[in-house]
Parts: structure tokens; sequence; C-alpha cells
């Protein structure tokens, strides 16, 4: 097992507000990083030590890059595999090649937590558009259209509410491979954030429920207000999925709670989660510090929460509240230092810490 002592330099792919947040934290345990991205204005580069501004195919610059650093992780999932496996020939990568072929593919992420035995919504692989409602049939007569790759934040996905949607639905996202999903009707939203580091051991933070606006996540509360049981099944399962990735750093599972009280998986991110940022002001380790220990092979933090937390996402203008927010106690402010305020971009986030019951 390659540890990486505090002195080294973390690689981090992808240049956004998680990546800045990991800089920061790897900064407080003595580390140095060093970015790469494409864009010109990078929140993460602007606290980073180093920056390297390239396309993900210059072949050059990654060469450079792995050569500059220890080890390399990512804040952006869709980062091409292909990258990953040129750098892994030079440095450790953490999360590897492996983990980024399943949850890149919606149909591959869907098979490989089902062989695990874990539910998700019904599916169907949807090839051309004649497929589209005999499958959505066989689902109910509703279900939710989506492209196979590179969806986030409701992009590249349509409701289905009956055959009558399947045409514009088909114009707007074929052709090419999509999944079509099963409508779930779903008491909550959760997710679970696990850490494992390179010896198998793993950590996990408390579920929380998610609550989103405009199919962008607004509110996270931590915990998430279910049962002790539903609780410990949740991290039972992330635990589970993150093991069968053989994944080192960090797990995202977002799940659903169904009416009926099942726990559905619905999506996995091997990165840092917008619903773990409350563990920046509310447990004894963040997200944050968890994945720069994990990746280093250090001891894993402790998940524990100090308290429990309400995270508000700050979107577009939002953020020019941060006056009234630093005035009110109880509130932690988070900027990301971004140019340009744009409706539904993320431009902060606040944590309002709770008492514990």
């Amino acid at each position: 097992m390659t540890v990486i002592t505090p002195g080294g330099t973390i690689g981090i792919l992808g240049g956004g507000q998680l990546g800045r947040m990991t800089a920061l934290a790897a900064a407080s345990l003595g580390y140095r990083c060093h970015v790469l991205a494409p864009e010109e204005h990078s929140p993460a580069a602007d606290v980073s030590a180093a920056f390297t501004r390239a396309a993900w195919d210059d072949q050059a610059a990654l060469d450079a890059f792995a050569e500059a650093v220890d080890v390399v992780t990512l804040e952006f999932e869709n980062v091409p595999v292909a990258v990953l496996e040129r750098l892994a020939r030079k440095v450790p990568v953490r999360p590897g090649p492996s983990v980024l072929e399943v949850t890149q593919d919606r149909l591959a992420e869907k098979a490989f937590v089902n062989r695990l035995g874990i539910a998700t919504a019904p599916w169907r692989p949807i090839t051309d558009e004649a497929g589209i409602a005999p499958a959505l049939a066989e689902l109910g007569g509703r279900g939710v259209l989506k492209t196979t790759r590179m969806g986030y934040d409701g992009k590249g996905q349509a409701l289905l509410r009956g055959a009558g949607d399947i045409e514009a639905a088909w114009r707007a996202l074929g052709p090419g491979p999509l999944i079509l999903e099963g409508f779930v009707e779903f008491a909550m939203e959760l997710s679970v954030i696990t850490a494992r580091g390179p010896d198998g051991q793993m950590a996990s933070f408390v579920p929380v429920e998610n609550r989103h606006r405009d199919h962008i996540l607004k509110t996270t509360l931590a915990p998430a207000p279910i049962t002790l049981g539903q609780a410990q099944a949740a991290v039972a399962m992330a635990e589970r999925l993150t093991s069968g990735l053989e994944a080192v750093g960090l797990i995202a599972v977002e799940m659903f709670l169904a009416s009926d009280g099942r726990l559905l998986v619905n999506e996995l991110a091997p990165r840092p989660h917008n619903s773990g940022h409350w563990t920046m002001d509310a447990c004894h380790c963040s997200q944050f510090e968890q994945l720069v220990r994990a990746v280093c092979g250090l001891p894993l933090g402790d998940p524990t929460r100090i308290s429990d937390a309400r995270m508000e996402n700050l979107l577009g203008e939002e953020a020019d509240s941060w006056r009234e927010i630093l005035a009110e106690p109880g509130a932690r402010l988070h900027l990301y230092g971004k140019r340009e305020a744009r409706p539904g971009r993320k431009m902060g986030h606040v944590n309002r810490l709770l008492p514990r019951p």
C-alpha cells in the first residue's frame, strides 16, 4: 500500500468547488494540491499550489501532471477513463479507472448494483425509439428516460407519463443508448457517503435527506428523519457497494426511500458529494478531509456528527445574501469564488448547525 505522507502533492482532476474544498482540507493536513482542468477559471485552482490548464486528451500535459504529483484523485466523475488509465501507469489513481467504468454508464451501474443483490428502480436498456413503448408498458406505463452518460442536475432525462410523451423524449435524448427507469413513488430522497482506504478500511457518514428544486439539490437535512433500522440498512448498502467497487476514496450513494419502506439505489458518485457539505461544520472529520485521508493511505477520520445540520445551497444571486448569513447565529457560510452568478448555478452553501435532540 502506497502511503502519501504530509508534504506530498495531491493531483485533482477537475477544477470546481468540490476540488476547491478538497484542496483546502488537504492544505490543513500539510499537503499541496495540483489541479488539472480544461477551464480557464477554476475555483479549485484559486486555492491550490499549482494549476495545469489542459484538455483531457492533451497527453503531454497528462504525463507532466503525473510526474508532478504523488497521487491523483478527482472531483468530477466524467473524466474520460482513458485519462485515468494513462495517469495510472505513473502514479496511484484513487479511485481507479475500473470504478469510473461502472459509474459513468447508467446501464453498467444498475447492473453492478443489482448483481450485488441491492434493489434499484426497475429498468430497461433502450437502443431505439421503437423499443420504448413496450418497455414502458412492462414498467407500469410511467418512467424516466435517461441518457446512459453525462446527465446531472436533471439534465439528460425526460419524464414519460405515458406513450404520448415518447416521441418528444426520443427527439430530445436520442439517438444513442438510453435507459428507461420505472417511476418510483418515494417518500424521501437519501444519500450516504462512504470512504474506503487502500487497506479496505471504511467509514460512513449518517444518511441524510435531500430536497431538490428544479432538479438541483437545494437542502440537505442531517441526519435524515428515518428509523434506526432504515439508517443502518442504508449504510450497509453503501458500504457493500463501495467494497464491491474496490474504490479508494469516496463513494456517494443516492437512494430513494420508497413509499412502501424499501430502499432503492438511484445513482453512485465516486467523489465528494453536494449532500456531504454539512460535514464541514458538523462532523469530527469532513468528507473532504476524509477523501484526503483515504487517497493518501492515512487512517480514516471519525465521521461522527457533533451537531445536527441543515445545508442549503446558494444558487445564482442567492449568494448575494452573504451579509445577512454572516450575521446569523449558528450559520457557517462557504462561498466558492465563482466569477459569474447564473440562475441555478451553485455559488456557495450555508450550514446551519442545530442542537442534537
